[in-house]
């Protein structure tokens, strides 16, 4: 069932940025501190090898920026399929 205000294409652009936003999550979460550890390990910031600190650091500020990121681009969605809040 489709709605005539193009709901259709609102959650296509919803749905997109949730699966790139999540796919991000992932790599960093999992991968950058899991899979990757032994190969940023090689690096450091801080004095810490990246590995260690993508999985104690890293991965919450990414997470904060994906957040901003997500409100940002929302704001966007909105306003182009015209459903925000004004």
């Amino acid at each position: 069932m489709s709605n005539p205000k193009g709901g259709d294409a609102y959650w296509k652009a919803t749905l997109g940025l949730l699966t790139k936003i999540m796919i991000v999550w992932f790599l960093v979460s999992y991968g950058a501190g899991i899979l990757f550890v032994e190969q940023l390990n090689q690096f450091s910031i801080g004095g810490y090898p990246l590995g260690f600190w993508f999985a104690q650091q890293g991965s919450i500020y990414v997470f904060i920026v994906l957040i901003f990121y997500y409100a940002k681009k929302m704001g966007q969605i909105d306003r182009e399929h015209d459903v925000d809040e004004q």
